[in-house]
């Protein structure tokens, strides 16, 4: 039994030789590395700067015309003459359309020369009035015919006029939807027409920014169809009421369109400045770490000897963001190095080496690229 134990005791001490002696030849020469040991991680870092920003709300708006009307007649009819092309600019008062309306002209010829007979009969009679050769109710009954004839006159000439379809203001038209000698019933949609110029967006803004509305408040439009293009305008109307459902106030604004480059019925993104400029801090957007407890950003200090840089994590506020930038409100300051890139890797004390050359310049209204 003593000579089982001896084998046993010699033979743990034999493994815990081997392995002290490869410890020993395999550690590094010289002190232990500072910060436990941890080696220092590659990072991309930019200063904090000072960039003054005019808070905007980034809203969806449509596009409606200033004018905007689909043209039908009140009364049924055959086409007789078209006086206009799809997408002819016309001018208030154009006529466009005239339906067949002979017998209604022919009424119309009637009606007037009665009306000229009855004028006629109350000239006569008033001269036969001054010899005594007619009563006063002659004269009477003459004036009454008169004005009745002259009141169908009047009636049938608008009755004339339903036939022919005018451009109630100025614009352009739209598709053609009738031929020559085609069937109108009334009401049947000719054309549309479209005051482009100005050109109005109408959107809707929460009801807490209520009291940061006014007319003339700049406006900025963009639009899918113009890529990197902005159009400017003015808020022109609030409306006088919040949406029940929403609890949104509907804004109008008015935008100039000389090139009518904009449609109604288009979808934009609006940019409405609700405050004065503000500075803020601003860093890329990159910068930013997302986590259940809230915003963090890791700055680069030196180290305790001074020689180089660890990093430590501070908690956020962000603001608006502007293309590659975001606004930081609270917990940082302006000069402060900050991590873009390689956050992954480091913790509280991490050493870091700054490496910027694989980056790009984070920019605030960066142009997209194919």
């Amino acid at each position: 039994m003593r000579t089982r134990h001896v084998i046993a005791w010699l033979a743990v001490a034999a493994v815990a030789g081997a392995a002290y002696y490869v410890v020993k030849e395999r550690a590094p020469a010289g002190p232990a590395p500072a910060h436990g040991g941890a080696p220092a991680q590659t990072v991309a870092a930019q200063t904090a700067q000072i960039q003054t920003w005019q808070p905007t709300m980034e809203l969806v708006g449509e596009l409606r015309a200033s004018k905007g009307a689909d043209l039908a007649l009140q009364v049924s009819g055959v086409v007789q003459t078209l006086s206009f092309e799809s997408g002819d600019t016309v001018k208030a008062g154009a006529p466009l359309l005239h339906l067949v309306a002979d017998d209604q002209t022919a009424k119309l010829t009637s009606l007037k020369a009665t009306a000229e007979l009855n004028a006629l009969t109350l000239k006569r009679d008033t001269e036969q009035l001054k010899i005594k050769a007619v009563s006063q109710a002659t004269i009477e009954t003459d004036q009454a015919n008169l004005k009745n004839s002259e009141a169908l006159v009047k009636q049938q000439e608008a009755l004339v006029s339903y036939y022919t379809l005018k451009a109630p203001f100025a614009g352009r038209l739209g598709i053609r939807s009738v031929d020559l000698g085609q069937y109108l019933s009334a009401g049947t949609v000719i054309v549309t027409l479209q005051a482009l110029d100005p050109i109005f967006a109408d959107f809707f803004v929460p009801q807490q920014y209520i009291g940061s509305l006014k007319v003339g408040q700049p406006v900025t439009l963009k639009i899918d169809a113009y890529p990197g293009q902005a159009f400017t305008g003015a808020v022109s109307a609030i409306n006088a009421k919040v949406e029940a459902g929403s609890r949104n106030v509907k804004v109008r604004a008015t935008f100039k369109n000389p090139d009518d480059k904009l449609v109604p019925g288009m979808f934009a993104k609006v940019d409405l400045e609700i405050d004065a400029a503000q500075p803020f801090v601003t860093l890329p957007q990159t910068a930013i770490v997302a986590n259940p407890y809230g915003s963090t950003v890791f700055v680069l200090e030196k180290d305790a000897a001074g020689t180089g840089l660890v990093a430590r994590e501070t908690f956020v506020k962000t603001g608006q963001a502007r293309g590659d930038l975001i606004a930081v409100t609270s917990g940082l300051k302006e000069g402060e190095t900050v991590v873009v890139a390689g956050q992954i890797k480091l913790r509280n004390g991490t050493p870091a080496v700054v490496d910027n050359s694989h980056i790009p310049t984070a920019e605030r209204d960066p142009n997209v690229s194919d």
